[in-house]
């Protein structure tokens, strides 16, 4: 092999294996800011010593001398020489010059002014001469670094968090490997080679192809053997007709023979059917195996993506005089190509928040009790075909109620509607665009950009994101979203004569629902789901497709995203299988709401998939309907009901128009709330153990403190008896629960206060 070649293809190898490496050597320096250290160490320094004696058998002198200095200044370190902080963060800058270095291998091989400077400041820092770029002529005397003052990084203690690891040193050898035996440990890269996404692209859809047309032979076998079984069935026929016929001998000798040819035609098809099935299966076998090699191909592990965070963790906790340890767990997990780009946006939002507004400055903490070193926690995990990622911090948590001012400050809710919201509403508001809790802008905060861009990424790709917050503890944001783009498991509905697919993953279960088992809560159908109300539309009409369920009891997908639940009803299920998606395409369906790709079917048709997150968008709009108050007070409600479910419901209805609510078990519990606190209305339900409403009711407008407080009957009896007996009681208005929304319970509520 030609000289010249084979060192163009070293080189190649060289800056692959050697990025691999800085990424190492930056996680084990991060590792030296902790107390056990040593392992750590000694990584590092094995890492640099291989560079060093690869560098040079290529020529790359500047490379070689970086390498070099980083070896004097972490030794001068080790034996506590020079400050730990200040020797980190010139290592670090060290491993980018040596990064710029890759990117340029002329500068690698003569040097530049930044790495020469790169090199004087390393060996200035560790009192060492700085190493030559060219072997030392006999006689010379080697350069000595600029007699400059060293520079060292603000004063700062040393971390004392318990450590968390980063990334796992590889076992320590008792002393550092000649270049030669260097050189030799790159041989593993030769069972991998680079492949263009794009031609994985097209694998991926070719092998979705060849599965559909694989399906499609299988169904023309059936066809095969449907059409051989009525030649059979057709030459019986023939053969008994032929037996009542008066034949000579002549004839009959013939149609014995016929008979003979149809038994040994049909035996012929039959073999024909059953060697066709067998191969017919090792076919689908075989692809099925290409398609998940192929997906499988696609992945790569999360190390890629999260292996640059905690040095940005680190960087951007020192710009605000901060100390921060991430730590990384489970990088293992697989994701596909196409994703790495959004999830790394995503998660660097998501850092960002979580030093800038999560983790609080060293002087706070120790005045909470915390550890002035603040921790986050980013993790991962595969679950079937989806992947959750996590990441957590131990600092401030959110605030519902500080989001809900913010929301009002900034004129994006109202007073009445920001009052009304649960928890887990309030703290959604973070996703909404523009909304920010900082009041002035910053180089990482302030702008109002961050969590919906971290939204909309995940959603665009089919995922999820949820968050959850102790209030002074943690702050928790979790994503979920596929590990695959290419091929995907699917439940395909049918929709009238269409087929539709949904991710297998999003869908919680199937099942058909009595009419017994449905209700309306706020004026929307619902229906009971392993003990809790579900929301239930019709999927065909969301669609602009049919009118609606043609059924009594209609079959239901009943799908999940974040914590929500909605029953889609649908006309029929098909079947779920693994499909190759394909982007949408032309002019009918691009845009289209609710749209997420095609698939292709056995039998022709095209399968339109779903995009879920946008159904449970519509959903929750139809769910939970925003009516503007028209009180000017914000009133104070006790809501006695025995049932859970009733309460929970009631009382989200009485915060939608703005008011607050305290809840009552039964009618004992409600008179005994009467007596310790005010109220400005009073709904409670009739049916409930101890002391019925009709008895609270009477009991309320006979005491002479309580009697003009309005009291409203909440109950499922309808009937004119029940009225006149909770009228006759002294209520001041009966409301039947079956027909209670939002528009009539507030006028109610607006006439009687």
């Amino acid at each position: 092999m030609d000289t010249e070649a084979l060192k163009k293809s070293l080189l190649v190898k060289f800056v692959e294996v050697t990025q691999d490496r800085l990424q190492a050597i930056q996680l084990g320096v991060l590792d030296l800011e902790k107390p056990e250290s040593n392992a750590a160490a000694e990584g590092v320094a094995r890492e640099l010593h291989t560079m060093k004696g690869e560098a040079r058998m290529l020529g790359l002198a500047a490379i070689g001398q970086i390498a070099h200095c980083c070896e004097d200044l972490l030794k001068v370190e080790r034996e506590k020489k020079v400050e730990t902080r200040a020797a980190t963060d010139l290592l670090l800058h060290a491993c980018d010059a040596l990064s710029d270095l890759l990117d340029d291998l002329e500068a690698a091989k003569e040097g530049n002014d930044e790495s020469n400077e790169m090199a004087a400041k390393m060996a200035q820092m560790a009192g060492t001469p700085v190493p030559p770029l060219k072997p030392v002529r006999p006689g010379a005397k080697p350069r000595l670094a600029p007699p400059k003052k060293p520079e060292s990084a603000p004063p700062m203690p040393a971390p004392t968090a318990p450590s968390g690891v980063v990334a796992a040193p590889r076992a320590s050898s008792p002393a550092p490997k000649p270049p030669e035996e260097a050189a030799q440990r790159a041989t593993p890269i030769d069972r991998s080679i680079r492949v263009n996404v794009e031609i994985l692209d097209a694998l991926g859809l070719l092998a979705g192809d060849l599965l559909v047309e694989s399906a499609r032979s299988g169904l023309r076998g059936a066809e095969i053997q449907g059409l051989f079984e009525r030649f059979s069935r057709l030459g019986d026929n023939l053969l008994r007709l032929s037996e009542k016929q008066e034949l000579d001998d002549k004839e009959r000798e013939r149609v014995a023979q016929m008979e003979s040819d149809l038994h040994l035609l049909r035996d012929d098809a039959f073999r024909f059917v059953r060697s066709h099935a067998d191969g017919f299966n090792t076919l689908h076998g075989n692809l099925t195996q290409m398609a998940d090699h192929v997906a499988e191909a696609r992945l790569i592990p999360l190390a890629s993506v999260f292996e640059a965070f905690p040095r940005a963790a680190r960087d951007l906790a020192h710009a605000q005089n901060k100390h921060i340890e991430m730590v990384v767990d489970n990088t293992n997990a697989g994701v596909d190509r196409s994703l790495v780009a959004d999830l790394r946006d995503a998660l660097v939002h998501l850092l960002r928040n979580s030093v800038d507004h999560g983790i609080e400055g060293p002087d706070t903490r120790s005045t909470l009790g915390k550890p002035e070193m603040g921790r986050i926690h980013l993790r991962a995990r595969a679950d079937g075909d989806m992947l959750h990622v996590e990441i957590e911090d131990d600092g401030r948590g959110i605030d519902p109620d500080r989001l809900r001012q913010v929301a009002v400050s900034r004129r994006l809710l109202t007073e009445s509607q920001a009052a009304s919201l649960s928890e887990r509403e309030a703290m959604e508001l973070i996703f909404r665009a523009g909304f920010s809790t900082r009041e002035e802008v910053s180089e990482l905060s302030g702008r109002g950009v961050g969590m919906d861009v971290v939204k909309k990424k995940v959603e665009s790709l089919g995922g999820s994101v949820a968050v959850t917050s102790r209030i002074g503890r943690s702050t928790t944001v979790s994503l979920r979203l596929p590990q695959s783009l290419a091929l995907m498991r699917v439940l395909l509905i049918r929709m009238g004569d269409d087929v539709y697919g949904m991710p297998a993953a999003d869908v919680e279960a199937v099942a058909r629902f009595r009419p017994e088992d449905r209700l309306e809560i706020m004026g929307t159908v619902a229906v009971m789901h392993r003990g809790r109300p579900v929301t239930m539309v019709a999927l065909g009409p969301l669609l602009g497709l049919n009118g609606g369920p043609r059924f009594e009891r209609p079959p239901c997908v009943v799908v999940r995203y974040g914590e929500d639940l909605a029953a889609l009803v649908v006309d029929g299920f098909v079947d779920e299988r693994e499909v190759a998606v394909k982007p949408v395409g032309g002019d009918f369906l691009k845009g289209a709401p609710f749209v997420a790709g095609s698939a292709a079917l056995e039998d022709g048709r095209i399968a339109v998939l779903l995009h879920v997150p946008d159904i449970m968008t519509e959903v929750r709009k139809m769910a939970r309907p925003v009516t503007e108050a028209s009180q000017t007070r914000r009133l104070k409600v006790l809501l006695v009901d025995d049932s859970p479910i009733a309460r929970a419901t009631e009382s989200a209805l009485v915060r939608a128009l703005g008011h607050t609510v305290e809840e009552a078990q039964d009618g004992e519990d409600g008179w005994s709330k009467l007596q310790s606190a005010v109220f400005d209305l009073i709904l409670t339900d009739v049916q409930m153990p101890r002391l019925d409403g009709f008895s609270l009711t009477r009991r309320i407008k006979q005491s002479a403190e309580l009697a003009k407080v309005p009291v409203v009957i909440l109950s499922s009896l309808a009937s004119p008896e029940d009225k006149r007996r909770g009228l006759d009681a002294g209520a001041d208005a009966y409301l039947i629960k079956g027909e209670l929304g939002v528009e009539s319970l507030a006028l109610t509520i607006d006439r009687l206060t």
